[in-house]
C-alpha cells in the first residue's frame, strides 16, 4: 500500500512539475507521460534522423532524453548521443507546431511524416497538401513563422 501512495505521490508531482510548462502548448506534443516522466515530443520520431538524415525514423524508448520539459525518442545510441551533445541544435522549430499554421497565427499538429530542414533547422507541418503550400514559399512562411512565434508562443492552442 505504501508503494502506491508514494508512486501515486511521485506520479501527481510530475504531473505538477510539467503542468505549468506545457499549460500553454508551448512545445507540441503526445498527451500523457512517457516512462522517462515527460511527455513525448514529435510522435516519438527521432530528431537526429530527420535533421541529419531526412529521414523520419521511429525512435525507441530504449534511447530516450529529456529536453526542456519533453522526451524525445532515438533510433540509435548514436542519435542520442548526438542529441545530448547539442539539444538545442536537434530541436524542433515553433515548439513542433506546424511551420505553415504558425505562419498564420495558429498551432497546428507537426507531423514528422512531413518535415523540411531549411538552413539547418528541422520544421514539420500538419499534412502533405499544408507541406506543398511552404514548397512555394519557404523563406516567406519561416519568416512569418519566426514572427508569429513570438507572439505565440505561450498562448494555448484553443485561444488561438
Amino acid at each position: 500500500m505504501s508503494r502506491m501512495i508514494t508512486f501515486t505521490a511521485a506520479a501527481l508531482s510530475t504531473l505538477l512539475a510539467f503542468g505549468p510548462a506545457m499549460a500553454a502548448d508551448e512545445i507540441n506534443v503526445v498527451p500523457g507521460l512517457t516512462a522517462a516522466g515527460a511527455p513525448l515530443g514529435l510522435h516519438g520520431s527521432d530528431p537526429v534522423a530527420l535533421l541529419d538524415k531526412g529521414k523520419n525514423r521511429e525512435g525507441s524508448a530504449a534511447h530516450t532524453a529529456v529536453h526542456d520539459g519533453v522526451a524525445y525518442y532515438f533510433a540509435s545510441e548514436k542519435n542520442l548521443k548526438a542529441f545530448q551533445a547539442n539539444p538545442d541544435h536537434y530541436s524542433v522549430q515553433n515548439g513542433g507546431f506546424c511551420t505553415f499554421g504558425v505562419s498564420v497565427g495558429k498551432k497546428f499538429d507537426g507531423d514528422p511524416n512531413y518535415a523540411a530542414v531549411v538552413d539547418g533547422k528541422l520544421y514539420v507541418f500538419l499534412n502533405e497538401e499544408i507541406y506543398k503550400m511552404f514548397e512555394k514559399d519557404k523563406a516567406g512562411t519561416i519568416s512569418k513563422a519566426a514572427a508569429n512565434w513570438t507572439k505565440i508562443e505561450h498562448t494555448a492552442a484553443k485561444d488561438l
